[in-house]
Order: structure tokens, then sequence, then C-alpha cells
């Protein structure tokens, strides 16, 4: 059976894309084969298919699916696991968790990252580099030049330059014990700062970042409840947290940032509902979209049940409001807006697909077609970074 799957992948891998990387509009997702959820608890399967990566072209309407190919993934860890070079020539991808060649059906902390050439005949892994222990949330700098991961079994983020098609390990920043769980470190617009969530132990650390020289900053930014994935404003001016709570049903919630001044801090907390995972900003900046859970991962008798949901909040004047909310599959994951703005997508884990909708100028949110099918099951959204509209 895996047989045929990684057949059908190679088959769709040689699917032309017509407008190519350099024309195109790329929405990656990456797509975790390994586990299910199983009345609302995580399963590993003791035969997975392969993890994919799935390449769609938005400059087309409907996208169009180019390309999915075998990567390895895991849904562990915010659905910030892929990244993209501006230039859409690049992705990364870590997998926090890998199967335990020992044991099948148990999974044990992975610690590489993939290098996807998307500009090759068909899209291939060009490298596999080393990671600290469960490499987690990835992001690539708006120079193309740098990118930071986090490693959430080891308290650190790893550094590596980006140089044309070649990605170099370029050392290591420690952040905190493993308890603190390092999950996700996003840059800012001007490539001068990173933040990093510590689910652990609930804060943020500021990085300051000059070349490819990355240091930790004695700034510790209080946020919520486990904070999880992290996204910044495309003018610099403020940042968004998920803080995504402890899974026992209560309201989790979302903080808001302010970068105008030093020291960076918290400045408004919203609440979203059960379980925030992932999280983005607009490409005007106005707006912020969240998955939430909202119960979607819970046995269907369970008390906090119910359907998930994707929200977009409104940021104005240093608060956030929340503006509109609409309906998504269940355990959904990571969110990513298309570059104009006008069309958001979410990915559905349990469901394999990915939610399609229209953004109003007000924020107001309608389905705008079929859900994309997957090969896999979406983990995590990510598109190229672009400056502020």
């Amino acid at each position: 059976m895996t047989r045929l799957l990684l057949a059908g992948l190679a088959a769709l891998a040689l699917a032309p894309c017509a407008a190519g990387p350099a024309g195109a509009q790329l929405l990656l997702s990456s797509n975790d084969n390994k586990v299910t959820l199983e009345n609302g608890a995580m399963k590993v399967l003791r035969e997975p298919q392969p993890d994919t990566l799935s390449i769609l072209d938005l400059s087309v309407s409907p996208p169009a699916l180019r390309a999915e190919i075998p990567v390895p993934a895991s849904v562990i860890g915010p659905p910030t696991s892929v990244a993209v070079t501006p230039n859409e020539k690049l992705a990364l991808v870590t997998a926090n968790q890998r199967p335990d060649p020992a044991e099948p059906g148990k999974l044990i902390p992975g610690n590489t990252m993939a290098v996807i050439d998307l500009a090759a005949t068909p899209p291939r892994i060009a490298a596999t580099l080393p990671t600290g222990a469960a490499p987690a949330g990835i992001s690539i700098n708006r120079a193309g030049t740098l990118a930071l991961v986090a490693n959430r079994a080891e308290g650190s983020v790893s550094v590596y330059r980006i140089n044309g098609s070649q990605v170099v390990p370029a050392g290591k920043v420690d952040i905190g014990p493993v308890s603190s769980e390092v999950s996700h470190v996003a840059f800012t617009p001007d490539g001068r700062f990173a933040l990093v969530t510590r689910y652990g132990d609930h804060m943020l650390n500021l990085l300051q970042i000059e070349g490819d020289k990355v240091i930790k900053l004695d700034r510790e930014i209080t946020a919520g409840v486990r904070p999880y994935a992290v996204t910044v404003g495309p003018d610099g001016r403020w940042a968004a947290v998920a803080n995504i709570g402890r899974g026992t049903g209560d309201a989790d919630t979302v903080s808001l940032i302010d970068l105008t001044q030093e020291p960076f801090r918290v400045v408004d907390t919203i609440s979203v509902g059960q379980t925030p995972e992932g999280i983005t900003a607009s490409p005007d900046g106005k707006h912020l979209a969240v998955t939430v859970m909202n119960g979607s991962n819970k046995p269907p008798g369970s008390p906090f049940a119910g359907p998930g949901l994707v929200r977009l909040l409104r940021v104005e004047n240093g608060r956030l409001a929340a503006v509109s909310k609409a309906k998504v599959g269940n355990w959904a994951q990571g969110v990513a807006f298309a570059p104009d703005g006008r069309t958001l997508f979410v990915g559905n884990m349990v469901d394999k697909d990915i939610s399609v909708f229209r953004v109003a100028e007000d924020g107001q949110l309608t389905e705008a077609g079929p859900r994309i099918r997957l090969n896999g099951a979406s983990a995590a959204l990510r598109v190229a970074d672009r400056p502020a509209r």
C-alpha cells in the first residue's frame, strides 16, 4: 500500500506548474500521516503512509494542487513547521516527531529539517539538515537569508544561513531549560529581532539579530497560558501570540504585543475559545486569523465538544476585537492568507483537506468553494512572507 501511495505521489509531483515558481503564489501544506484522532485521543499508526508536502498554486482560480511529495512532517508543535523563502524557490519543513524504528506505533523526537527545492521539476528534497531535539516552528526572514527553528525538546533555537539554493547550519541559541518547550520563533519584518514562544513556562523571549549572529536578550514577555504560535504584523508595529491553554475546556486567549516601543510588551488580550492553534496576520495588517479547536478534538460525548472554528480579529489602536467566525474541520491546524488578503485557508487535520474562505473588506468570512482535498493530514500551512501592502 505504501508503494502504491509513493507511486501516486511521484506521478502527482510530475504535474507541471504552468506559472512556474517565480510567477506563482504558493501555499504549502505539511501533512502528517503518522497519527490520527480516535475518540478524542491522538493515536499513532503502526504502519503509516509517508508524510507529504502539498504545493498549491494560488495564482489560478480555484487554487491548483501542483505537486505532492513525500517529506517528513509532524502535527506535534505549532502549525508553523513549514516555511517558504520570499522568492518561493525553497521550502523548509521540520518533523518534531518521527517513528521509532525499534517499536512500531511509537514516536520519538525528530532531529532534522528537510530543504525542498521548489524550482525543480518535480520539486524534491535537496538536503536534510540536523536540528536540535524535536524541531517545531520555523520562520525565514524577509530578506530570505536566515532561518530560525525552535527546538521544543532542547530549549534552543537553531540558526541557518540561506544563500541561493544553499541552506547551511550556523549554530544554536540557548533559550531555556528543556521544560521551557520552545515552540515557535518569528522575525520582525526588518529582520532585527525575533520573538520566541516558551510553551512550557508561559512566556516569550526576544532575540536580537545582526547578520547571522543571533543573541538572546534579557527580556521576558508575559502573555497567557502556554503561548504557542506567534505572528508579526507586516509593518512591524505589533505581534500576536496564540495562548493554547491546558486543553481543559476553558476559553483560551490571543495576546497583542506592541513592537513600537522598547521594551516590547503585551498591551491587550482577548478570549477566542478553546485551544487556539494557528495564527497569522493579514497582508494589510488589519486582521488576525486564528484557528480554534473549540472542542473538535474532544470525544463526542464530552461537555466541551464543539465544531472547529476559524476566527477573524481586528487589530486597531493597540487593541484586539472579534470580527467574524466560521466553522472548519476537526482538529484544524494551520491558517494562511492568500497574498492579496482576500482569501483565507485553514488546514483540517482529521478531514485531510483545506477549507477556503472569502474575506470581505469588513472582515466577514464566507465559504469560497469546496475544500481542497489532500493526500495527507494537514499539520501546517504557510505562504511566503511579504512586505506590507
